[in-house]
């Protein structure tokens, strides 16, 4: 019997193409397992966008090589952004992977590990990736079924000076409306009620069609063709964040009111360095623009600590920044060097006990912001989509609000209630604490 045995890393993003691959699989009569024991294929997707990703990757496959070991004739398979950005490479160093696939061969991966021993042990384009899937590709979603993800472009032509994806994933290629209109309504149709959209940057979307779209052009089409209660936007350039798409969320209420908008520093000689398109300027614009025409509004953002030639001052600055802002959600990230970016070129590096002091000076600044952020929820009502039993305890169901984002953001702890995943319950938020919330349910009548 042929089975699989399947690990995805890295991003949402990666995660979409871990479906493609899966339903392959499926399509050429394997079966899923849950340990890698039983498996006659392993797979590993993995991400390869910056350092501590890669080393995660190396570490799920060389600790999958030794279950191998013990299992002769299971095929130890590897692709992802990982393959794309090293290829050959790897080959040599990893000589446990049977096989190496990267990113524009990934939909057919199947066929590729039943042709083992005939082709060669890589399949991968030198240079960065082409392939764009539309809704004709199929997909097994790997998420629970009542949430999904839709991917708008591949690529970006952003070329922030830290970032490898322009030569791993490509320049940016968006798929036209009515192709991800198709996409959007199979999701629906298969039970999805919240639909996250995706890419490196949604506001960069249609650009580079023959026939020019906007992200704001998408949304009107998804709500008007779709009846997909919840619809969240992941991953916005803070230039190019119009009030036409602010406006359009305010006056629908099934567009979430959640943005995340990575800005990454607020300091302007940092920005510049990054090649990061806008200032501190547009950042205190935005965010003023984002609270007065969508008041409810959640913000995350991501920070980049220890980038060459950065200060205290600017971290000062970025702590300032925060404080005066008052935002949701903060992830914040030590800047490591990538082989082959502008960056990793600069001088003035910082050195890795700055980086660490830098990255807990402003995670405790953005605790204590959350922590009185999420205060302002006690006593409300907020609609609710039921994720199942907690993880913390099965006494506990867990959930989400709109201003909670899947996977990076933290939850609603329901209480008392019946219900089930999937639903969208009314919960009264009875505690808070700095990242999650505790609610009960106080009507079990399911709202959309």
């Amino acid at each position: 019997m042929k089975t699989l045995y399947m690990v995805s890393l890295g991003c949402p993003k990666n995660l979409v193409d871990s479906e493609v691959m899966l339903a392959d699989f499926e399509q050429a009569g394997y079966a899923v397992v849950q340990e890698a024991e039983q498996a006659s294929v392993i797979l590993i997707n993995t991400c390869g966008f910056i350092r501590p990703a890669v080393e995660e990757a190396i570490d799920a496959i060389l600790e999958l090589a030794a279950c191998k070991e013990n299992n002769p004739g299971q095929r130890l398979v590897v692709t992802g952004c990982m393959v794309q950005r090293y290829g050959a490479e790897l080959v040599a160093e990893l000589p446990e992977v049977d096989l190496f696939v990267g990113l524009d061969d990934f939909p057919r991966i199947s066929e590729l590990i039943d042709g083992l021993g005939i082709e060669s042990k890589i399949v991968t384009r030198p240079g960065f990736a082409t392939y764009l899937m539309d809704h004709r590709v199929s997909r097994r979603i790997a998420t629970p079924p009542f949430r999904s993800y839709l991917k708008i472009t591949e690529g970006c032509d952003n070329r922030c000076a830290y970032c490898m994806i322009p030569s791993i994933r490509g320049r940016l290629r968006s798929r036209t409306v009515t192709d991800l209109i198709a996409e959007a309504i199979r999701l629906e149709q298969s039970g999805v009620r919240e639909l996250s959209l995706i890419a490196q940057d949604l506001t960069a979307y249609g650009r580079d069609l023959d026939k020019p779209a906007t992200l704001t052009d998408l949304l009107w089409q998804l709500l008007e063709k779709t009846s997909i209660p919840w619809l969240r936007l992941l991953y916005l350039y803070p230039a190019s964040v119009t009030d036409e798409l602010l406006n359009l969320m305010a006056q629908q209420p099934r567009l979430l009111p959640y943005l995340d908008i990575p800005f990454q520093h607020v300091s302007d000689r940092m920005l510049a360095a990054m090649n990061r398109h806008y200032r501190h300027s547009t950042l205190n614009g935005l965010v003023h623009r984002i609270r007065t025409l969508v008041p409810t509004c959640a913000i995350r953002t991501t920070m980049l600590v220890g980038f060459p030639g950065e200060t205290d001052e600017d971290v000062a600055e970025l702590i300032d920044s925060l404080h005066a802002w008052q935002l949701d959600h903060v992830g914040v990230f030590q800047y490591q060097d990538e082989d082959g970016s502008p960056a990793a070129q600069l001088p003035n590096k910082v050195t890795d006990e700055a980086k660490e002091s830098r990255y807990q000076r402003v995670m405790a600044a953005q605790a204590l912001i959350s922590e009185r952020r999420q205060q302002q929820y006690v006593g409300r009502l907020e609609p609710v989509l039921v994720e199942g039993v907690s993880e913390e305890s099965d006494l506990l169901l867990e959930g989400r609000s709109r201003f909670q984002a899947p996977e990076i953001d933290g939850c609603i702890y329901i209480t008392s209630g019946h219900v089930n995943p999937g639903d969208i319950v009314m919960v009264r938020i009875t505690e808070a604490h700095t990242y999650d919330l505790v609610g009960e349910v106080v009507d079990d009548q399911e709202n959309g």
